[in-house]
């Protein structure tokens, strides 16, 4: 075989470039196999130096159905990669595995591909190609008993590939098409109004102090007495709760209405909603 046929056939295998391939083959006295192990160190060494380095882009992957969905965060540096095939068929593969594993990143990260090797392996491979930080972001499952799920994606990229995912889990033990709109609805409406927290009283008692904090420093220099002050302040965040928690939210598609009342309106036995995620890339 020549020295060409060797640096194609490694190119194919490690889908490393030309230039390194040609090096690898020369450092390994014509042996591929050799060769591959240089080009894999190598690869992790670039992966390594690659790093420090800002990945923001990238896109969220849904994987599964309604009784078990998943989300996954795959980042990297440019838009121009995550449209890249090579990445994008990285990414569909990890999101099936991330829906099998429940989004156990420890699992994940040790499973084998298709190819038989481990997702980290694909990773370090797909760095060193590419030439970019590539990380995998922030995972979610959601499954639960009487429950089905909804999802919605938003700016898709390909197929289950986007810049916005939502899953909507809503617990119910009946089934009608008013049910399957709303779930699709809810989704859509959680996707545009970002809510922190399902209803008031569960937002993160984190946000709520640097909330007031902010609020505190806006009406410190106001003039006013302490116990208007007072009462703008407890206004202002309770205002905050009602516009960030769901159930209180105006409902995108009738903002004369809130979502509780919407869901009220629907007037089905048990109905709620039992958990959500949204997750937008590098947000």
């Amino acid at each position: 075989m020549s020295n060409l046929d060797k640096v194609k056939q490694l190119r194919k295998s490690t889908g490393a470039g030309f230039k390194d391939c040609n090096a690898a083959l020369d450092d390994a006295k014509g042996d591929i196999d050799k060769a591959i192990e240089i080009l894999r160190v190598k690869g992790v060494s670039k992966a390594s130096k690659k790093m420090s380095r800002v990945a923001k882009e990238g896109v969220i992957a849904l994987s599964g159905d309604v009784t078990k969905s998943s989300i996954i965060e795959v980042n990297c540096e440019t838009d121009f990669v995550a449209k890249n095939e090579d990445f994008i068929n990285f990414v569909k593969e990890l999101s099936e595995l991330n829906n099998k594993y429940n989004s156990d990143q420890n699992i994940l990260i040790n499973s084998k591909m298709k190819n038989k090797k481990t997702v980290d392996e694909n990773l370090i491979s797909l760095i060193a190609k590419i030439g970019e930080k590539i990380t995998i972001g922030r995972t979610k499952s959601i499954n639960h008993n009487g429950s089905k799920n909804f999802s919605y994606l938003h700016t898709v990229v390909k197929d289950n590939l986007a810049k916005l995912a939502v899953i909507t889990s809503l617990e119910t033990q009946e089934k009608n098409d008013k049910i399957d709109l709303f779930g699709k609805q809810i989704s859509m409406h959680i996707a545009a109004s970002n809510p922190i927290a399902l209803n008031p009283d569960s937002i993160d008692e984190n946000i709520l102090k640097k909330e007031q904090e902010l609020v505190t420093e806006e009406l410190k220099n106001s003039g006013k007495p302490d116990e208007i002050v007072k009462k703008i302040s407890l206004g202002k965040i309770n205002k905050f709760k009602e516009e960030n928690s769901l159930l209180t939210q105006n409902w995108v598609m009738d903002p004369k209405k809130k979502v509780k009342d919407i869901l009220a309106d629907l007037n089905v036995k048990d109905l709620k909603i039992k958990e959500y995620f949204r997750i937008k890339i590098g947000e």
